[in-house]
């Protein structure tokens, strides 16, 4: 609870008893709900003065809103950078998993919260497409937000079974031309970076291969390993056990370049598909509407400084992403308007519709 810890450093100053008033406050902290401490520490906290003065100067945790079930990239990267953000402010981060229609359920919370720098949202670049993909989306994902940071990117990579498909990416290209008949891909939803790399590739293609939806990235890899669908641009952290041991083809990874954890799969402009490059998904921290400019400076150099930290670069590794460095929050305000113009587009093209 770091507001307890710095509360009590001030209030050691101000009443020069700091030995009493810490020992009183480690105690109060180990009170289970319901229960008052013993009468004496009571005793010595009110005659001390600073009972009130921690009451007083508390602030309210900050509540971050990550809008699917605990456990996915965006929840593990949300815990990741609170941890790390909150002993550089100086105060608690909270995670609240509200999930429900697509991740539109705690957005909307977040749209109507009160812009005062309590509230924040953790979602991912799909958070941008929701009108593309659903009715009724009650925000506009764009200007009912403010962009506050990006925290971390993790590449997507094509995938296939090796024994069925062709070696590299131009003949796979050529063959689901010649025979779209014979190909699928598997997809977990609508409006992820994963569902935009699937029509990128259908649209360069020139072809109408199916798209399978599956509840779920585990489930819908095992049917590529298996053959029932052929293809799936698929997180690189839950394929990559399956790349190693030679049960799929990787064929290339989205994104500007190859992905550190697995150098050995070329980049998309590498292995022929350059259109594949700007469709890797990331995570990233948003206000609502109207968030004043200083709080939104003050969270993004926390987070910048949390970036740049060895342990959170290694956990962020071995999921398979990587920490985003250096980005303001007007280039990040930028990066947005780019990202949802061009998935927008994309979904405009292969003639998805909102459901």
């Amino acid at each position: 609870m770091p507001e307890v810890v710095h509360d009590a450093v001030a209030g050691e100053e101000a009443v020069r008893q700091g030995e009493v008033a810490q020992h009183s406050l480690v105690h109060l902290e180990s009170v289970r709900p319901g229960m008052s401490p013993p009468m004496h520490r009571r005793s010595l906290l009110v005659m001390s003065g600073l009972a009130p003065a921690v009451a007083l100067a508390q602030p309210r945790a900050v509540r971050v809103v990550v809008p699917y079930p605990p456990g996915g990239g965006i929840d593990i990267s949300g815990r990741l950078f609170a941890e790390a953000v909150a002993p550089l402010l100086g105060e608690a981060w909270v995670i609240e998993n509200r999930s429900g229609a697509n991740g539109s359920v705690g957005s909307a919370a977040v749209a109507r919260a009160e812009a005062d720098g309590r509230t924040l949202l953790c979602n991912s670049d799909s958070h941008l497409l929701a009108r593309g993909v659903m009715r009724g989306v009650p925000y506009d994902p764009v200007a009912d937000f403010t962009p506050v940071a990006r925290l971390a990117v993790s590449p997507l990579v094509l995938v296939g079974a090796p024994g069925l498909l062709p070696a590299d990416l131009p003949a796979l290209l050529a063959d689901v031309r010649a025979n779209p008949e014979k190909h699928a891909f598997a997809n977990t939803s609508l409006g992820t970076a994963g569902h935009l790399a699937t029509e990128v590739f259908r649209l360069e293609a020139g072809a109408p291969v199916l798209v399978v939806s599956y509840r779920g990235t585990g489930p819908a890899l095992q049917d590529v390993v298996g053959g029932q669908t052929s293809l799936m641009m698929a997180p690189l952290l839950s394929a990559l056990p399956l790349i190693q041991a030679g049960r799929l083809r990787a064929y290339c990874v989205t994104g500007a370049k190859r992905a550190a954890v697995a150098p050995g799969i070329p980049d998309a402009a590498e292995a022929g598909m350059p259109s594949l490059a700007p469709i890797a998904p990331w995570f990233a921290l948003w206000g609502p509407k109207g968030l004043p400019a200083a709080q939104v400076a003050r969270v993004n150099d926390a987070v910048q400084a949390a970036a740049g930290q060895p342990e959170v670069q290694r956990k962020l590794a071995e999921l398979g992403g990587e920490a985003v460095t250096g980005e303001s929050p007007e280039a990040f305000a930028a990066l947005i308007t780019e990202a949802a113009a061009r998935g927008l587009s994309i979904l405009r093209r292969a003639g998805v519709q909102p459901e």
